[in-house]
């Protein structure tokens, strides 16, 4: 199975090169790793510290980790702090990051990457989220005896794992000193096959969204835009999701409602496109202003990093994604207190799951679906203000993993302070 496994990774990176060729996120993924070894020798070549390695695949992950990676600052100062990402969506929207002292790409997963990664860096803890498992880092990591974290994980039957055919990825847990599950159904899975070192503790998400409520900024042209009337913030927009919104938008039923619209990725011609699908006034942010907005019911975002603190204005979100490969973060609305929808692709999702289940979120089919379980909420504010305290509280009763996590790294691995 291990030369299946690395003739995966060579044809991934083969493939990986070509397309860089012509798709921008390749070609990032490319050069990002040009010379990557010379990069780490200048970084830690006269490092003295001790080395903390936090590795995240992409952007939702460093959302996981960010609360640790703080934490673990707060109560480790004297190390150094190195955060690797896989993805382009991760590392250059974070690469910036002043939380960690070094941001780098993960070098591919071959046996000598793997040991010579290690040699340089020499970290003495090794953190990874959620879903990376990198047989070659993994092996390596548990052969010179590192303590190993998986945080944030979850688990479901079909995975690999627990699979009858192979034992190649059910092999690589006992690498791991101690993995932090999701939930209960993710611990007792891995229990079924042996795995043992597991305690279910949550998702740091939760830990990281009370962090993003508790620093909202406040943003008076959201405020003027809302004018004390009812808002509506479409978060992480895709243009499926759009499509089922347009003529919800467009209702004249709903015309005191007004609409924010963020979208997953900025591209100018998108929104147009948007915009002219609206038969409402419509405003670009970056055009706006307290004087000018108020007239405006559709204002559309177009800068990166505000979403979060947008959602205080809101009283209903629609969370894009999930008509596509996946719902984006519900939990950011959530924390604020609104009732959310979605698209049909959330099984994978925990806490939509969990919410759908309180009744303070929605899976949504198509146009038709939607209107009809919005109708049941507009005018009804007594209603409404049941499911955002649903969902506020929801996130309350979550919040703790990353002390969890402290508290096992403090007092039963008994990491030295530096």
């Amino acid at each position: 199975m291990i030369w299946i496994y690395n003739v995966s990774i060579a044809l991934y990176v083969l493939s990986i090169r070509i397309a860089a060729l012509f798709i921008k996120k390749a070609a990032q993924w490319v050069k990002g790793r040009t010379d990557i070894f010379k990069i780490l020798e200048n970084k830690f070549s006269h490092n003295s510290l001790p080395v903390a390695w936090f590795h995240a695949a992409s952007l939702g992950e460093f959302e996981q980790a960010r609360p640790v990676i703080e934490a673990f600052r707060k109560h480790y100062p004297n190390y150094k702090i190195l955060l690797t990402f896989f993805s382009p969506s991760g590392y250059e929207i974070r690469k910036n990051y002043i939380g960690a002292d070094d941001i780098v790409y993960l070098p591919a997963d071959t046996k000598k990457n793997a040991a010579k990664f290690l040699t340089i860096v020499k970290p003495t803890i090794v953190l990874f989220v959620k879903y990376e498992f990198w047989f070659h880092y993994l092996n390596e990591i548990h052969k010179r005896e590192i303590p190993l974290l998986l945080f944030s994980a979850i688990f479901r039957k079909e995975q690999p794992f627990f699979s009858k055919h192979t034992n190649f990825y059910k092999n690589m847990l006992p690498f791991f000193t101690w993995i932090f599950v999701q939930d209960q159904t993710s611990q007792k899975l891995l229990n079924t096959i042996g795995c043992l070192n597991t305690s279910a503790i949550g998702d740091t998400r939760f830990d990281r969204v009370k962090q993003l409520f508790d620093s909202r900024k406040e943003l008076p042209v959201a405020a003027a835009f809302k004018n004390g009337g009812k808002l509506f913030i479409v978060g992480s927009a895709w243009n499926n999701d759009m499509e089922i919104l347009f003529p919800f938008m467009n209702d004249p039923k709903y015309k005191n409602l007004k609409f924010i619209v963020a979208p997953h990725e900025i591209k100018e011609e998108e929104i147009k496109g948007w915009q002219k699908k609206i038969n409402r006034k419509s405003i670009l942010y970056s055009e706006a202003s307290e004087q000018n907005i108020k007239d405006k019911e559709i204002m559309f975002i177009n800068n990166i990093g505000m979403l979060s603190s947008l959602y205080q204005y809101a009283e209903y979100a629609w969370i894009g994604g999930a008509f596509g490969k996946g719902l984006h973060n519900i939990l950011e609305a959530a924390t604020f207190g609104m009732p959310v929808f979605f698209g049909t692709n959330y099984k994978k999702f925990k806490e939509a799951k969990d919410l759908i289940h309180e009744g303070a979120a929605f899976s949504v089919k198509n146009s038709v679906d939607f209107e009809t379980l919005f109708s049941h909420l507009w005018g009804e504010e007594l209603k409404r203000k049941k499911l955002s305290e649903v969902a506020l509280q929801y996130v309350k009763n979550n919040t703790g993993a990353t002390n969890a996590i402290m508290h096992y790294i403090s007092s039963d691995l008994k990491l030295p302070n530096g």
